[in-house]
């Protein structure tokens, strides 16, 4: 039985630049996983090949087996994408709009009017039937794209940057979506945020300069994330011995009268103890993030011990 997703040698140059090299991936069982990396670092490049949009310089690409390349039509009948900028038709209905889809994906005619209440019902957006998608929040235009992305039931969803531009209440319910259709497809999640692949994703892959630096388990990933730091938000911030005090917290930055960096141990559990925190003292934490730096630092890592 072939994989789901098999990628052999993968490269691509544009001119005489080399935007990916000797790329090599394998999924073979559903659920969700991460393609990280930093901007520029070759991410799109791979995944436009995947989609076929791109013709790759070297390198295969398989679907279930279909080479893409070879058999581009029978291979995308397993692909859904949703790409940074979703391909919403914005003066169409939610209705309008995921009919035409289903029209793009092949599905039989009369099958079209139960596959977009399906993908409605399963994607939250069903009582938003007829409205115009021009009129839709940021968080149920994502909803949208990724319906479009599934609604012929792929084996594999290509998702790039599915967080982009999401307040926090939307991507809460974006990541619950993301979960739950990684229960039944592939869900490979392409994004230069390392909070968001940890959330989500039990598999990572990481890309850095067009070359795989890191392909195994988030708990293998976390290995390399040494003692890092977060910044928080806090309308009512408290002074630094009120942060000190929580467990596992190292040392208290404040960048701003409202922005503080807080620098921590390992234990996975700080966010949770920082946001109880917040509640009992009344310190009203409006944001929390990993520091992007620690990011930078694993590619760092990761990239120097992958050179021969």
């Amino acid at each position: 039985m072939p994989g789901i997703l098999k990628v052999e040698g993968l490269s691509h140059r544009y001119n005489s630049n080399w935007a990916i090299r000797d790329i090599n991936i394998e999924i073979d069982q559903y659920g969700a996983v991460g393609l990280l990396g930093s901007n520029g670092a070759g991410k799109s490049t791979t995944m436009n090949i995947m989609c076929g949009v791109l013709r790759q310089t070297e390198g295969h690409v398989y679907i279930r087996g279909v080479d893409i390349r070879k058999d581009p039509e029978l291979a995308k009948r397993e692909i859904g994408f949703l790409p940074q900028d979703a391909p919403l038709y914005t003066d169409l209905t939610i209705d309008e709009y995921l009919t035409y889809c289903a029209e793009l994906r092949l599905i039989p005619k009369e099958k079209i009017k139960n596959a977009v209440g399906e993908v409605k019902e399963r994607c939250g957006i069903a009582h938003f039937s007829h409205r115009l998608i021009r009129n839709l929040s940021g968080g149920y235009r994502q909803r949208v794209g990724i319906a479009q992305a599934i609604i012929h039931k792929p084996r594999l969803v290509i998702l790039d940057e599915p967080a982009n531009g999401l307040d926090p209440n939307q991507l809460i319910e974006v990541r619950k979506l993301i979960r739950e259709i990684a229960q039944e497809h592939v869900v490979l999640i392409s994004s230069h945020i390392l909070s968001e692949i940890h959330l989500l994703c039990k598999e990572v892959i990481m890309i850095e300069a067009g070359r795989v630096v890191f392909a195994d388990s988030m708990t293998a990933f976390n290995d390399y994330i040494q003692p890092h730091s977060l910044s928080m938000r806090l309308e009512n911030p408290p002074p630094a011995a009120g942060m000190l005090a929580v467990r596992g917290v190292t040392r208290v930055e404040f960048l701003t009268d409202r922005q503080v960096r807080v620098y921590f141990d390992s234990d996975e559990e700080i966010t949770e103890r920082l946001v109880a925190a917040s509640i009992q003292h009344g310190w009203r934490l409006r944001e929390i993030h990993l520091d992007k730096g620690l990011l930078d630092d694993v590619f760092k890592q990761l990239s120097t011990q992958s050179q021969p």
